[in-house]
């Protein structure tokens, strides 16, 4: 779009359905790199991408040309079967339902990619569910504490 200037930076969180922590570290990066083609082809700038066995963070610069759950949707649903034509997991692999989307601004941009860069060792502190609650709350997001997470039943 002619004459359309944007800065939206936006930070997802989203997990492994039923928070399975089935993301191996022996293809973990391989999957990074397929979502960032993934959004390189929306045309957005991919920022920072890390996670853990059972969840995923990544920073983008999108752009306003697509709505933030459409492209939730393509990086879910493309990544989800390029992993099952992969067979990466003994089970068919989904991702949870939903999922975080926060913004930040460019000031807040290196503290964002820091945190992302270091889940491993934040995770040694700090579940999942208490980090992703505690982005809502930062957030001033409401939410139902039952709606959070699907528990495998």
């Amino acid at each position: 779009m002619a004459n359309t200037y944007t800065q939206i930076h936006i930070h997802f969180v989203f997990a492994v359905k039923y928070r399975k922590a089935i993301i191996h570290t022996n293809w973990r990066n391989e999957l990074y790199r397929y979502i960032s083609g993934i959004i390189k082809n929306c045309n957005h700038k991919l920022l920072a991408i890390n996670g853990t066995a059972d969840h995923i963070h990544i920073l983008i610069g999108i752009r306003p040309v697509q709505s933030i759950s459409e492209l939730m949707k393509t990086i879910k649903q493309n990544s989800s079967k390029w992993i099952n034509q992969n067979k990466f997991t003994n089970t068919h692999f989904e991702w949870q339902e939903g999922y975080g989307a926060f913004s930040y601004s460019k000031s807040q941009l290196k503290a964002v990619i820091r945190y992302i860069e270091n889940q491993e060792s934040h995770h040694k502190k700090q579940s999942f569910r208490e980090e992703f609650v505690d982005f809502l709350e930062k957030s001033e997001v409401d939410y139902d504490e039952k709606f959070i997470f699907k528990e495998l039943i």
